[in-house]
């Protein structure tokens, strides 16, 4: 009994003394780290071409020790970073290197086109708060081949989805590989930049993407349950004297765009195409209103330059929401996107200048005739956003011409939340029609950003009014290193009508979460693993409990940046109407019908650091009154630095008892990415959906023949996917040219 004590103790001592340990060793990296940059001005002419020789880098201030986000937390970085920063009247300067750990060391890039992402990409990135508000930032980073990406991060940079790199702005960066180190310098306008003249500091962070070795390092530590997009951790950097903008604030940015359109007709029987010419000419402006707050005008803006969507094997029940690519409506999007939660949204962007053709299921632009768009910082606290559009009449599908306008604010409080106000209104030009939405969120976001959620309420009005008209809810996440739980809950009435946002449906409540337990091993193959449980239950107030599933789950992160997640589904639906669950005119299963099925799902991420990677995901078993065998995945094989060949696909066999259809739904989407230098691109993609009897075409040629200005030649093309009749196409050529006055 006394040895069995004396073991417990040894082995209770040995435990407190690892623990101890590894605290001493955070607290003296913390120590080392906990410090902020003081950058000098520089008064010499300043060459942006990767080779550190000007005066201001040899006595500046290093920022270095940078702090593993990943794999560990509580590391310095194998290969050491260093960076610095400095400034004048102009441009805001950043010039970095990255160490190797051996001597002429490889690099990883997909290709040469700007706004990289992912972790197979060496890079470094600088993430800059200019108000400290830890809510909004600006992220510029560059690779080892000089390739350049710029982006916004919103909501706090809590989640990877929080980081968009649509966003397009012209300054100067270049890159120059060495023996052992690669160097890297950025000149950003200042702008470029919304901040408050006279500033004496602001918060930043810096990360590297360290592809040899499978790690990303921050300069602020990011503790490793967080991304490295975090604002939360970021740390401040001090002028030698404020920073100021000087001269004029205004860009034009003109285009041209002459167009080829073939349509498909059918003239009392006879078929046959109708082909239209058109040159088109139209722009935006951006014109700095005071240092930070923008307006932005646009003319007959045209968005033929912007990628399609990838099309998907639709089995829900409800519309499918594709993100927002088109630059207008990008920089300080937050301001208006962001109200509500998924799925209920008061304002959703594509509901301007986008439709859906309901006879081809495509979506088809719908002219803009002319719009307006202020958005910024009123003073460090309170944001506005104010946006007027009006887009022209299609009477081949019968949608009248509309005004769109909104109306945000939002005011920061305490550390990092905040209170946001939204009014939306839609009217239909020579009709007594309109539609409006007023709502409230409260944004919450701890400083440590252990806790972040919201709360929202929003009310519709209409020409028919009525008193069932509102939505609202709350959402909260608790993440710590260990430990993460999300959870949701929101009511929606029957009459509630966002028509310039995004909702799935209507007259429900509903309840959902995550939890999971998070495992770190000593290892040398796994990072991180452990088990979950997620939950979804929807309750229709007179017809009860209509969807629910719940899923066992367990997810398993190695250290190559490969993931696996499996989960053990139970999935129940009661449908409130008729529904084909093939999406592809079938015989429908009744309404007021219940189905409780199970179903295994395992998504697979490899390692995008090989030639050949793929993304996979599985879901297989039960389906309704029927059964479901699935394989979705993305397949990409790296022709480095010229780009990649790549396909997505979708495999269902949906099988089902007579007299409900069986079928075989099949999307497949090749893609070339071709990267000649780092303005030349081509880009193919081919996709063939057998849902929707769609094959698209579509081929992108791209010059970026001067900073943020380009030449566009665009073609696509849609088919019937069974007899291979087209449906129509396009020729465009555009070119647009950003010019500062």
């Amino acid at each position: 009994m006394m040895i069995r004590k004396l073991k417990v103790l040894l082995v209770t001592i040995v435990v407190l003394t690892n623990n101890l340990l590894a605290q001493s060793s955070l607290q003296s990296l913390q120590c080392i780290m906990d410090t902020a940059y003081r950058s000098k001005k520089t008064i010499e002419p300043m060459r942006v071409d990767g080779v550190l020789d000007e005066k201001i880098w040899q006595t500046s201030q290093i920022a270095g020790h940078f702090i593993q986000n990943f794999p560990s937390d509580s590391v310095l970085g194998t290969a050491k970073t260093e960076v610095m920063i400095s400034y004048d009247d102009n441009f805001f300067y950043i010039a970095a290197k990255g160490y190797n750990s051996k001597k002429n060391q490889s690099y990883i890039i997909p290709s040469l086109k700007r706004d990289f992402r992912g972790e197979a990409n060496d890079a470094i990135v600088v993430s800059i708060d200019p108000f400290m508000d830890r809510t909004n930032s600006f992220s510029f980073g560059m690779s080892p081949f000089g390739v350049q990406r710029e982006g916004l991060v919103v909501n706090g940079g809590a989640s990877s989805e929080d980081l968009s790199l649509s966003w397009d702005n012209k300054w100067l960066g270049e890159s120059k590989i060495y023996e052992d180190y690669w160097c890297t310098e950025m000149a950003i306008p200042l702008n470029t930049l919304r901040f408050k003249n006279g500033a004496k500091q602001w918060l930043i962070n810096i990360y590297r993407i360290d592809s040899y070795n499978a790690e990303k390092s921050t300069w602020a530590r990011v503790p490793v349950q967080y991304n490295t997009t975090s604002l939360a951790f970021s740390k401040p950097v001090i002028f030698e004297t404020p920073i100021e903008k000087k001269g004029p604030n205004i860009s034009l940015i003109p285009y041209t765009s002459p167009t080829m359109v073939r349509r498909a007709v059918n003239n009392n029987g006879v078929k046959g195409f109708k082909t239209k010419n058109t040159i088109n000419f139209g722009g935006d402006t951006k014109i700095g209103l005071g240092p930070s707050l923008n307006l932005d005008l646009t003319v007959n803006p045209d968005f033929s330059q912007v990628e399609v969507d990838n099309q998907v094997t639709n089995l829900d029940r409800f519309e499918i929401l594709f993100p927002e690519k088109r630059q207008f409506f990008l920089e300080n999007g937050d301001l208006f996107a962001n109200f509500g939660v998924d799925g209920i949204r008061p304002f959703f962007s594509r509901r301007i200048g986008v439709l859906r053709d309901q006879t081809t299921g495509l979506n088809v632009q719908n002219k803009i005739d002319a719009g307006l768009r202020l958005s910024g910082k009123l003073n460090n606290n309170l944001r506005l956003g104010l946006l007027h559009m009006r887009t022209a009449a299609i009477d081949s599908i019968n949608e009248p011409a509309n005004n769109f306008s909104v109306l945000t604010l939002q005011q920061r409080v305490f550390a990092r939340s905040s209170i946001g106000m939204i009014v939306t209104n839609k009217d239909a030009v020579g009709s007594n029609h309109f539609n409006r939405v007023a709502g409230v969120d409260y944004n919450i976001a701890s400083k440590d950003n252990v806790w972040n959620g919201k709360l929202f309420y929003m009310k519709s009005f209409g020409p028919l009014a009525t008193s069932k008209t509102g939505a609202w809810g709350a959402t909260m996440i608790y993440n710590k290193r260990t430990f993460e739980s999300k959870h949701s809950f929101s009511v929606v009435d029957d009459q509630f009508n966002p028509e310039v946002g995004f909702l799935r449906r209507t007259g429900y409540k509903r309840i959902s979460g995550i939890t999971l337990w998070k495992k770190y091993p000593k290892s040398t193959v796994i990072n991180k693993h452990g088990p979950g449980i997620d939950y979804d239950f929807t309750v229709f107030p007179r017809r009860g409990l209509t969807d629910y599933d719940i899923n066992l789950v367990y997810g398993i992160q190695f250290k190559k940046f490969v993931t696996l997640q499996m989960q053990l589904k139970r999935d129940y639906t009661k449908l409130l109407n008729d529904f084909d669950p093939t999406n592809t005119k079938g015989e429908k299963l009744k309404a007021n019908t219940s189905y409780a099925y199970y179903s295994f799902r395992a998504d697979l991420t490899t390692d995008f650091r090989k030639k050949l990677a793929a993304k996979l995901q599985t879901r297989s078993g039960q389906y309704f009154n029927g059964t479901r065998l699935n394989l979705d995945g993305e397949v990409t094989y790296r022709i480095q630095p010229y780009g990649s060949i790549s396909s997505v696909f979708s495999f269902n066999k949906l099988t089902f008892p007579k007299p409900y259809k069986s079928a075989n739904l099949i999307l497949v989407g090749p893609k070339i990415d071709l990267t000649f230098t780092r303005s030349l691109f081509l880009s193919t993609l081919i996709q063939y959906n057998s849902q929707i009897n769609n094959v698209n075409m579509n081929i992108r040629f791209q010059w970026r023949f001067a900073p943020a200005s380009d030449l566009f030649l665009v073609y696509t093309d849609n088919y019937y996917a069974d007899t291979y009749l087209s449906k129509g196409s396009a020729l465009v050529l555009k070119a647009t040219y950003w010019f500062n006055l």
